[in-house]
């Protein structure tokens, strides 16, 4: 008998997820993702802020109102974004869900920036120092009126990981999940290869411009290329920084490569924040972590162990 690989594609988390299972069963396969699609379920209604009763809303609607009790899950995944905020400055912050939508709506036609008090005035309550955590009571407590949080930086990496070690317990030994390209990678393709990934020439679609072998690790690609405004001829990312409100520019595409694809999804964003030689240093003095970046001049840099094939 010979490993075959059966691959499925669900729209979960509003997102398209692409599931990929190595087995010598057909059966054991298909069995393991839809575990891993009923894994991702699970955790998109823990996170979502669409559902009134997840605890996401919960926290969000108590903000400077009083303390809510949740599970382990949230308060973890609460504090270990926490930890990242402090090691990006800020750069990272899932109290961003406190930005104005009506400000910032990518999918219209945008013609001008708002003015740099109005931004400043917009981010006022994003500042991770004000979740306030209590371990002993697993409660978690947003300090101002109207603060919100939100795990769209971190949560799908998050799921892409809940979901492999998901199909790992039931005994699959290679595999793919893909979050509409945040994805991890365990084992080896059903030839004995190594997985391999082509990073996206962010000029022209579907082009890629590298190849890096992935087995046992895991991507995240945060772009400008997919999402964005062009005001007075000047292209500007979805991305906003939330230290001053407005969008990022100078940065076409950023590639975290590392072992966890939580670590990965919510490692790109900063980058594309901070920008390229601050993005490059703090990578490189971090252990297990790499990075490609192309700034708006097509300029490839890249933190010190990347190898191109």
């Amino acid at each position: 008998m010979k490993n075959t690989i059966v691959k499925v594609n669900a729209l979960l988390m509003g997102n398209q997820f692409e599931i990929s299972a190595v087995s010598l069963s057909e059966d054991e396969a298909n069995r393991s993702i839809d575990a891993a699609i009923n894994e991702i379920k699970r955790i998109e209604k823990l996170l979502t802020t669409y559902h009134d009763s997840s605890e996401t809303n919960l926290i969000n609607r108590n903000a400077g109102i009083a303390a809510v009790t949740v599970s382990e899950e949230i308060f973890n995944l609460i504090e270990r974004s926490i930890r990242i905020s402090g090691v990006t400055q800020g750069a990272f912050d899932i109290t961003y869900g406190s930005i104005d939508k009506s400000l910032w709506n990518f999918d219209t036609q945008m013609k001008s920036l708002p003015d740099k008090e109005t931004a400043k005035e917009m981010v006022r309550l994003i500042n991770y120092r004000n979740i306030m955590l209590d371990r002993e009571n697993t409660t978690v407590f947003l300090k101002e009126k109207g603060m919100r949080i939100g795990f769209g930086g971190i949560g799908k990496g998050y799921a892409a990981e809940m979901a492999k070690n998901t199909m790992q317990q039931l005994g699959i030994t290679s595999g793919i999940v893909n979050a509409s390209g945040d994805l991890t990678t365990w084992g080896v393709q059903p030839n004995g290869e190594e997985w391999t990934i082509g990073i996206a020439n962010p000029n022209i679609l579907g082009e890629v411009f590298s190849f890096l072998k992935i087995s046992g690790l895991a991507v995240a690609t945060s772009g400008n290329y997919e999402k964005f405004i062009v005001i007075d001829g000047k292209k500007y990312s979805h991305t906003i920084d939330p230290r001053t409100g407005l969008p990022v520019t100078g940065i076409k595409s950023v590639t975290v490569i590392t072992k966890n694809a939580e670590i990965a999804d919510a490692m790109a964003t900063p980058v594309t924040i901070m920008g390229v030689k601050p993005g490059l240093h703090m990578i490189n003095q971090m252990k297990d972590i790499e990075v490609i970046i192309i700034d708006d001049f097509d300029k490839i840099h890249h933190s010190n162990n990347i190898r191109f094939n």
